[in-house]
């Protein structure tokens, strides 16, 4: 947990949402209390307090965005879909677009609780054996719980339109990331034929979460064998259930791996390697990764574009934080990463 920075005290009317919250919920106890979870590239996450009462708001990042990103309501009506199927995802509480209290729209959630594992292994755990073997396994086992969701029984179709969702996909991020390219980096227009031009078919739709990665989970206090928590929900829909696993192991870094700009402990001896989490995979959703390959380059193109953007936001003011300074050097990188996947050199 962080301090709100000076923009967040500005540029958010804390008071005007107090009073939404004690009218919309009577039963609020004391005064409101709020503090910044660790800021990430995305969205912005604050812990809201009441004596009686504790739930997150989240909402876009400041600045200019790109068109239809960071879509607040987008993701609270999905979380009030996902969350009574898959009780991992908090449930949602309330919305608002009242632009007298933020710029921005933003939603209120359940608050879980347990260990969001990013730079280090907690406290609790050290003790554990074989605590990174288990954080693997948990990983695909919460990943191959959400793609086992019975589509038709659940009435979830609505949630997207898996005809066609890989080649958007591509196509989308491709278009993305010239947008906001600000720089030349040597493969890329190569890079981006191959994946037009090789898209494979994809197996039976699934839920997708489309940003499946190690610190949007959460773990229990004591057990890492047990995940409380899945979050950043806004890009869920039904599609391919691969580009999920792609983008999870294209956040999963291996020891030696280059800078890149995202945050990853598994580099770390004792994790599953990359190939690893896919035999996982593949052994409990029985599954195809016969064309893992192409998932794996259009993962790694894809946060290479999620960080162009950023970067791009960054380069013309629209955000001031100097930890986006670099990244132009991650982004890079990953294209790297990409090309190395397209060859069949990752795993």
């Amino acid at each position: 947990m962080a301090e709100l920075t000076k923009q967040d005290r500005e540029e958010i009317n804390w008071q005007g949402i107090e009073g939404l919250l004690k009218n919309r919920f009577p039963s609020l106890e004391g005064r409101m209390r709020v503090e910044r979870f660790s800021a990430g590239y995305s969205n912005l996450t604050y812990k809201i307090r009441f004596d009686n009462w504790k739930a997150v708001l989240r909402r876009p990042p400041f600045g200019e965005i790109p068109p239809k990103a960071h879509d607040m309501e987008r993701e609270y009506k999905l979380l009030e879909k996902i969350h009574p199927v898959f009780p991992l995802a908090p449930e949602p509480y309330l919305y608002s677009k009242d632009t007298s209290l933020m710029d921005k729209h933003f939603y209120l959630m359940e608050i879980k609780e347990g260990h969001v594992i990013d730079e280090e292994i907690p406290p609790s755990y050290e003790n554990i054996l074989n605590i990174r073997q288990t954080i693997s396994e948990s990983v695909i086992d919460s990943l191959v719980e959400l793609h086992s969701i019975n589509l038709a029984n659940k009435n979830l179709l609505s949630l997207g339109k898996p005809e066609g969702f890989l080649e958007r996909q591509v196509n989308g991020w491709i278009k993305r990331y010239n947008r906001s390219k600000t720089d030349d980096i040597e493969g890329v227009p190569e890079l981006e034929e191959w994946l037009l031009n090789n898209i494979p078919s994809s197996p039976p739709p699934t839920i997708v979460h489309n940003d499946f990665k190690l610190n949007n989970m959460m773990f229990s206090l004591q057990n890492p064998g047990e995940v409380t928590g899945v979050f950043d929900w806004e890009l869920c829909t039904i599609g391919d259930p691969l580009t999920d696993l792609g983008a999870t192991l294209a956040y999963w870094t291996e020891p030696g791996d280059p800078e890149t700009g995202l945050t990853s402990i598994t580099r770390e001896r004792g994790f599953y390697s990359r190939r690893e989490m896919l035999d996982l995979y593949e052994k409990k959703s029985g599954r195809d990764l016969s064309a893992i390959d192409f998932y794996l380059a259009y993962s790694f193109y894809k946060n290479a574009a999620i960080l162009q953007q950023i970067y791009y936001r960054w380069k013309n003011g629209s955000i001031q934080d100097d930890r986006f300074s670099d990244l132009n050097v991650g982004i890079a990188n990953l294209m790297k990463k990409s090309e190395e996947a397209r060859n069949k050199m990752l795993v």
